[in-house]
């Protein structure tokens, strides 16, 4: 199974170059965030045509997550147990869900596709919510795989935060000044991994961004940041036998200011038989 995420900053926007990487690069499973648009907006059409199923979560024109695979999606859902809402700078569970998660059943893999709040500034109410909502999918996790350790758990998207300082060369975010970076955002990283998930790309791609904010040259500079991950469970990266970043997406026509990071499964072993299939 070939996973890939991206937040493509507008679906409508980028639709032929998105089907177009996911075919060319042979891509089974894609997580999407950001999609910016309504979920009966969404280009169906040019994903089916390509031999995708999709399902797609939201609500306007901001925000928005959707997954498309090339086999049929089962266990959908919008939201994770506990996940907050926000609305005009108030946040909890009892405030409006926005379309920030949607999770699915595919390959015997669980997939969330993720676009965590951005915290807009230190001090913010929305930092505060990012937090929280961080806190609560922290919780889900742990009880997925306190429930079931063998869980091929897969937490792909946009995670607004750049983990340690190797993942931020963008020089306006700094430390103690701006969100993404902040030791409470850091530490609610950490707690995703010390609830069981770990960082399945950076074994095989040591370095290297993932966004490139539009202005002051930032990408032409490669002063970016890694913000897009895929955290799996154990059972998740035992399978994976390769993973890249692919960066030429933020080239040419009209790219998001994302690019797509990719990883390869096998969940075959040595002890299985050579004619066994493989999931797709």
């Amino acid at each position: 199974m070939r996973l890939a995420t991206w937040n493509v900053n507008s679906i409508r926007a980028r639709v032929d170059r998105i089907v177009d990487f996911a075919v060319r690069e042979s891509i089974d499973v894609l997580a999407m965030q950001e999609i910016k648009c309504k979920a009966e907006q969404f280009p169906f059409d040019a994903f089916h045509d390509a031999g995708y199923h999709v399902e797609a979560h939201g609500f306007s024109q901001w925000n928005g997550v959707a997954i498309a695979s090339r086999e049929p999606l089962t266990d959908v859902q919008t939201a994770f147990p506990g996940m907050p809402g926000f609305d005009k700078g108030s946040f909890g569970v009892d405030q409006p869900l926005e379309a920030r998660a949607l999770g699915a059943t595919v390959g015997g893999v669980r997939v969330w596709s993720l676009y965590v709040p951005n915290g807009r500034a230190l001090g913010d109410p929305h930092y505060d919510y990012k937090l929280e909502w961080l806190e609560a999918l922290r919780g889900h996790v742990q009880a997925s795989l306190e429930a079931d350790p063998d869980l091929a758990l897969a937490l792909v998207g946009d995670f607004n935060i750049a983990p340690t300082d190797a993942d931020n060369g963008d020089p306006a975010v700094v430390v103690g000044f701006a969100t993404h970076v902040s030791h409470p955002e850091r530490a609610a990283f950490a707690a995703l991994e010390a609830a069981g998930l770990s960082d399945a790309v950076r074994p095989f791609v040591p370095t290297g961004y993932t966004y490139w904010d539009y202005k002051r040259l930032r990408f032409p500079r490669n002063e970016g940041m890694r913000i897009d991950f895929i955290l799996g469970s154990h059972a998740f990266t035992n399978a994976v036998a390769g993973a890249a970043i692919h960066r030429d997406e933020r080239k040419g026509e009209a790219p998001s200011d994302h690019v797509p990071v990719v990883v390869d499964l096998d969940f075959t072993s040595p002890e299985d038989d050579d004619d066994r299939p493989m999931i797709f």
